[in-house]
């Protein structure tokens, strides 16, 4: 009879470690993914900033000699990325593919002009500094048109603003929501114990005796939990390098350890923490307040 009742007892004891486990598993799994958010948030933003182009159109009378001289001051400017020429006869060919049809078969000729396309960096993408662009290279005189997205570049920085901000309070949030959601976790399994450390304290334990395997028992299973964390992070961290590797995830190890290091290092304080307020707390009751 016996028997039976300690195997109950441990059967129940290892479900609630499980689940705690799991629950801080999940919790700092999710926290740091958006962790990993928060992190490359801005290197999003730069590679789709990095997509808008400005395009230069030259005249039919310019000299070969003055549009590499163009170009060649483009990839030099600092606001410049990368250059890319594109003659007429590629042009017509990029549009012939993107619709299917050869439009030289019903006007007879090739309308479509020479162009340099000018990716931007980053910082650069606005609207003050194409205009600045687009006003410096006007001046020349086998330039015929200077084109670029003016909405599409304000629509998109108002977006990166707004959507950091929002990012900024969504961690905020959601940091609050990990540490409680953990110390409901704790404090449920030490509660499950309260007769055991009020028997212990009858009997003559001090408080820092009775704290202490609940304190290392607890964060050793933050430290489980961290570790399952940390390789849910790294899986998906690995997956969204493979799906996007324009974006250079990886490219980044120092911030990576950091924020890896920081996962695991909640994990310990915030199992510590909350064991040491739930033991503490039931260690302040009085035997006839632990039934409520």
């Amino acid at each position: 009879m016996s028997s039976s009742f300690d195997k109950y007892q441990n059967r129940k004891l290892i479900s609630s470690y499980f689940s705690v486990v799991i629950s801080i598993a999940l919790v700092l799994f999710l926290l740091g993914s958006l962790g990993m958010l928060v992190l490359n948030a801005k290197k999003v933003a730069d590679h789709f900033k990095e997509q808008v182009v400005v395009t230069i159109y030259l005249n039919d009378t310019a000299k070969d000699v003055e549009i590499k001289q163009l170009q060649k001051s483009l990839a030099m400017a600092e606001y410049a990325k990368s250059t890319n020429y594109v003659s007429k006869e590629e042009a017509a060919e990029l549009l012939k593919a993107e619709t299917g049809e050869d439009f030289m078969d019903f006007v007879g000729y090739n309308p479509l002009q020479n162009s340099i396309d000018v990716y931007l960096k980053a910082d650069y993408v606005t609207n003050e500094t194409l205009d600045g662009i687009s006003e410096e290279l006007a001046n020349k005189k086998f330039i015929e048109e200077i084109k670029y997205d003016n909405d599409l570049v304000e629509l998109m920085n108002n977006n990166v603003k707004k959507i950091s901000y929002w990012v900024l309070i969504i961690s905020g949030l959601f940091t609050l929501i990990a540490v409680l959601l953990i110390n409901s976790s704790i404090r449920l399994a030490v509660y499950s114990k309260r007769f055991i450390i009020k028997t212990m304290q009858m009997v003559g334990a001090t408080k820092r005796f009775i704290r202490r395997p609940f304190l290392l028992k607890n964060v050793q299973l933050g430290v489980i939990g961290a570790l399952i964390a940390m390789a849910g992070m790294a899986a998906l961290l690995y997956y969204v390098n493979q799906t996007f590797p324009e974006l250079e995830l990886i490219q980044q190890p120092i911030k990576l350890g950091a924020l890896f290091a920081g996962v695991f290092i909640i994990g310990i304080l915030i199992t510590w923490g909350s064991t040491f307020i739930a033991t503490q707390r039931f260690l302040n009751l009085k035997t006839d307040q632990l039934y409520y």
